[in-house]
């Protein structure tokens, strides 16, 4: 029976008794307690995922004790160090979030989160993702990959174990049958967060502190040194001069999603801030929609002081950073099916590590690379 087995069966006969349910608590922030039994359904789904996932932390805590098969598990929540490193450019490898999540940064921004990791008796970084719904489930599985093709990289590993915790029945999704498939990959379904939940009252959390336990096997993200130390920046970099000369030589998508040489490391290409001349090239004759009113070059020019060229991967699809000039963020623009561009979301100082990236950046992209960015990624 290997770690992942192990895992399973012994998840199978361990159910969540009360005692388990609000020890997990601990990991939750004072706002958080107050929201996981709150009538806003919004506030509640969020806590309550928050502390689904500490429980499933504080299981593998417990069964961990019967057996070697799990030989360490990184602390996390309310059992890692506090406080972390204060987020900066240049920063790479594994980091604490403020809250105790598990990161791995690039350049200091935040490439990926790890919801739980271990080393099992093989000496092999595992980790797991855990979901308390069935929407997404494509993107997870983009999300798995990419992690999966990451912490083999780092650590260096042919195979990276992986499993997938969730409160709802998703066995039957094809996506999640594919993922089973794989290498070294299991499914763990539990009772749902509803029924666990019936464990505990709003007075029954209060007074559950938020702080750190002893486990023999909790081990620090210091603990478990980087196999290869990488620079995310340079093989960034090394990635965004390939695709640039790709679209220079007149290739498209389909050239340049070929695997290639460069490590797996990067998920989005900054290819780099327009100059205004790259800016009217771009957007002459485009414009993108934001709370229903359509932007154009005119609107743009007077609104905007800074447009960034992205690309998404592993599905190269674009992405456009607009600097605003009347607040503190940038608005990240995607392009729809039928086409047409829209405002997905926005970037603020809070989004510590890639704001910063994208402040650091001065014009570098000129007419002729922004005509063919256009061509190869916005053509309707």
């Amino acid at each position: 029976m290997n770690t992942l087995e192990w895992i399973k069966a012994n998840f199978a006969r361990k159910k969540p008794d009360r005692k388990l349910a609000r020890k997990s608590i601990r990991h939750l922030k004072k706002i958080e307690k107050k929201q996981l039994f709150s009538e806003d359904m919004s506030q509640m789904r969020a806590s309550e995922g928050r502390w689904y996932e500490s429980l499933i932390y504080e299981m593998l805590l417990e069964v961990s004790g019967r057996s070697d098969m799990v030989k360490y598990i990184v602390r996390k929540g309310a059992d890692a160090p506090f406080p972390p490193p204060e987020i900066e450019m240049g920063q790479n490898g594994l980091f604490y979030s403020n809250r105790g999540d598990i990161n791995i940064r690039g350049n200091g921004q935040d490439i990926a989160e790890v919801d739980i990791l271990w080393v099992d008796n093989e000496n092999r970084i595992s980790f797991a993702e855990i979901v308390t719904s069935a929407s997404d489930l494509k993107d997870l599985e983009v999300e798995v990959h990419y992690k999966k093709r990451l912490l083999g990289y780092l650590y260096g590993q042919v195979i990276v174990p992986f499993v997938l915790f969730s409160s709802v029945d998703i066995s039957r999704s094809s996506i999640i049958r594919r993922l089973v498939k794989e290498t070294e990959s299991v499914v763990i379904i539990t009772p749902t967060c509803e029924e666990i939940k019936t464990l505990l009252t709003p007075s029954s959390i209060r007074g559950v502190p938020r702080k750190p336990v002893n486990h023999p096997k909790l081990i620090d993200i210091a603990d478990i040194p980087l196999k290869r130390p990488f620079d995310y920046l340079s093989l960034h970099n090394k990635k965004r001069d390939k695709l640039i000369g790709m679209m220079l030589a007149g290739k498209g998508k389909e050239e340049m999603m070929k695997r290639d040489e460069i490590p797996p490391v990067s998920k989005k290409i900054i290819i780099g801030a327009l100059y205004p001349s790259g800016i009217k090239a771009l957007m002459q004759n485009r414009t993108f929609t934001m709370r229903g009113k359509i932007h154009s070059i005119d609107s743009i020019e007077r609104d905007y002081s800074k447009v960034v060229l992205a690309i998404d991967i592993p599905e190269y699809e674009p992405v456009i950073y607009m600097k605003s000039r009347m607040k503190e963020e940038y608005v990240k623009i995607v392009r729809k099916k039928s086409g047409e561009l829209k405002v997905e979301s926005k970037r603020t100082p809070q989004m510590t590590g890639f704001y910063l990236w994208l402040e650091s950046l001065k014009p570098t992209i000129g007419a002729k690379i922004a005509i063919k960015y256009g061509n190869v990624f916005l053509r309707k």
